[in-house]
């Protein structure tokens, strides 16, 4: 679906002293925000992802703060992400030039409600405050104060850096600077007040210069209001909230917001886990899912959020990682936790099937209908039911989740014993890889693909962590089925996973090696080799008290899965073992990492499992330093860092293991 994007910027100048913050609302959290990520960055190229973007309210746009000193001021960007991946427009699209003056020193803050920056020269001090209004408006306050003991005479104008983005062009028209592309269908427009007279070349504008004299200790304020809109919203609408708001109320508004939400984190932590660091990382992991956070747009008709805007590829919205995200958020955003659901469930098909995953715009990237995910959604709403008895999303949701896990049974069980493969539409090997979310495990390294009947297929192979989840999807569904008076569904879903968790616990627990394996179809081969599916029994409580002590042995053994970054994919010991090019052959991923240590908690053993969050969260490289973001997974060894920056799954799952359940 074609898009449209208007950017509108209005730069009004305010000639006033700012009035003292009325909000009476302390800010006791906030503060544990900030500069828990470094944004700071100065692009050179459309793609340059060296560093993080802040963005909020689901914009699909972002700023960064510049990395050194120049005549120019402005905020870095924005980047926008109404391409697929994602370009930087500008290295700074909207910039205060002041003549005659050099700055000899900047200095930034970041904060989960919002960005600041402080330029100084000898005589003058400018401050430039960025908030997001909504998920199409971010608002820019400068305020220039003249810091000397004499009356100063300031000239400025306004400019843009050299544009990054291929395709753009300027063409102005009085106070109106319009940008179109060849690129996109994208079309931006940049209003200017009055005062303001604008020049433009193809590439580059400027704005007339303005005169104006400081007196000692006197500021002036310049509000720049950047708006980007899709053709499905209302741009006048959108104006007319501008126009009804000011700066400060905005920024008082979201700092409230922020420290609401984090308060609800930090005051729900577990109780041995109340240091301030693990304060911080919380702030760390709420800010790295509202940077991924995108309102509707195109083919997606509910808020969510990207795995990662950092990277190329994770520009959409994916089931597995969906139903993660919805969890952690279900802490503190319980709204946008069940839009997260949603998103999902519109690309449900009518025998169940719930997409891979879904792009905004599909003439740039086709929506993958080859495979599903695992079956975690039903965690996930019985989860957010959990925090508010909303029983009108259940009523929403409980038709279309008992459709999908039937569709497990219908599709995905080629010898109909009631257990379950991973498998593909299509047929192809790899979609069906692709559906346990661990691509490239070693226990599929020699599977083969079985066709069940019309675009259904399944790998020749039983899985214990699909099972698992399946196990557990019955209990919470007989929850959710309580909660809406279907005592028949309740009571046949009750009695379906008593069954289900005696084959478990027989076919898929080896007794001799004391672990839990993926079988060949008719049960009677195990498929070698120790991987964190091994502990998903566990997590869904289908394990024997006995079997769990067994299980947790090896689980904290140094030398197999209590590491630097304990309980990664598979163990350290074994020949495949290869975390720097393995991807799900080693690394160490925070959803496996909090599956193993709920497994743990589930079993009473609450001190290792303790003893195993804390080294998760030391071990891993940043994620309890300011400045780091989240990655997509670490090295269990060395603790680095892999693959993308500022990763959604991982930080829910940080979430999870310091909440209180």
């Amino acid at each position: 679906m074609k898009q449209i994007l208007f950017l509108i910027l209005m730069i009004v100048l305010v000639g006033c002293n700012t009035n003292k913050n009325n909000y009476a609302t302390s800010l006791n959290y906030l503060k544990f925000s900030k500069n828990v990520l470094n944004y700071q960055t100065s692009p050179t190229k459309k793609n340059d992802k060296s560093g993080l973007m802040f963005s909020d309210q689901g914009a699909w746009f972002a700023f960064s703060f510049p990395d050194s000193i120049s005549s120019t001021t402005g905020f870095s960007g924005p980047f926008l992400m109404t391409q697929q991946n994602g370009v930087w427009s500008s290295a700074s699209l909207t910039n205060l030039v002041i003549e005659n003056n050099h700055w000899i020193s900047h200095k930034t803050n970041s904060f989960n409600s919002h960005l600041e920056q402080t330029f100084h020269s000898e005589n003058l001090e400018l401050k430039q405050q960025l908030v997001f209004s909504s998920g199409h408006t971010a608002i820019i306050k400068s305020t220039l104060k003249n810091k000397s003991n004499l009356l100063q005479k300031v000239n400025y104008y306004f400019k843009n850096e050299d544009l990054l983005a291929d395709g753009l062009s300027f063409s102005t028209n009085n106070n109106l600077l319009t940008i179109t592309s060849s690129k996109t269908d994208a079309v931006g427009h940049i209003i200017f007040s009055n005062n303001i007279v604008l020049n433009s070349t193809d590439s580059t504008y400027n704005s007339d210069k303005i005169s104006l004299e400081l007196k000692p200790n006197e500021i002036k304020e310049f509000t720049i209001s950047q708006t980007f809109i899709f053709k499905e919203h209302s741009w006048n609408d959108e104006l007319n909230s501008i126009k009804n708001s000011t700066f400060q109320s905005v920024l008082d508004y979201r700092k409230a917001e922020k420290n609401t939400q984090l308060k609800l984190l930090i005051e729900n932590r577990k109780p041995q886990f109340k240091d301030e660091k693990y304060a911080e990382v919380l702030a760390k992991a709420h800010l790295t899912l509202q940077n991924n956070w995108r309102i509707p747009a195109g083919e997606i008709k509910h808020a969510g959020l990207f795995p990662s805007y950092h990277y190329k590829w994770f520009n959409g919205f994916w089931s597995w990682d969906s139903w993660k995200h919805a969890v952690g958020l279900s802490f503190y955003k319980i709204d946008l936790a069940k839009k997260q659901i949603k998103l999902m469930f519109e690309f449900q098909n009518e025998d169940g099937f719930v997409v891979d995953c879904v792009f905004r715009d599909t003439l740039i990237e086709k929506h993958n209908y080859r495979d599903t995910k695992p079956p975690l959604s039903v965690w996930a709403v019985t989860k957010i039911y959990e925090k508010d008895k909303d029983l009108e999303f259940i009523k929403y949701m409980y038709p279309k989740l008992k459709l999908y896990h039937e569709f497990w049974y219908n599709k995905r069980d080629h010898d109909k014993d009631g257990l379950c493969e991973y498998g593909s539409t299509d047929g192809s090997l790899i979609a069906a890889k692709w559906e346990s979310g661990m691509d490239n495990a070693i226990r599929f390294d020699n599977s083969k693909i079985l066709k069940n009947g019309k675009d259904a297929y399944s790998i020749d192979q039983e899985s214990v962590d699909l099972n698992a989840y399946l196990y557990a999807e019955k209990l919470y569904l007989a929850k959710l089925a309580t909660a809406l008076q279907k005592n028949d569904d309740a009571k046949k879903l009750t009695k379906e996973a008593e069954v289900l968790k005696v084959k478990i616990q027989s076919q898929f627990y080896d007794k001799k090696g004391g672990w839990f394996y993926d079988t060949t179809l008719d049960g009677k081969i195990f498929i070698k080799g120790e991987g964190s599916e091994g502990w998903t029994a566990l997590w869904a409580k289908a394990a024997t008290q006995k079997q769990a002590e067994v299980v947790k042995v090896k689980m904290m053994n140094p030398k197999k899965f209590f590491t630097k970054v304990p309980f990664q994919t598979m163990s350290a010991d074994h020949e495949k073992f290869n975390p720097l090019k393995g991807y799900w052959r080693g690394p160490n991923w925070l959803d496996q990492a909090y599956f193993g240590v709920k497994s743990l908690r589930n079993y009473g053993f609450e001190e290792d499992a303790d003893k195993a969050t804390v080294q998760i969260l030391k071990g891993a490289e940043g994620i309890l330093e300011k400045g780091k973001s989240i990655r997509e997974n670490y090295h269990p060894l060395t603790g680095k860092g892999l693959n993308a920056k500022n990763f959604s799954w991982s930080a829910a799952h940080i979430i999870m293991l310091l909440q209180k359940d």
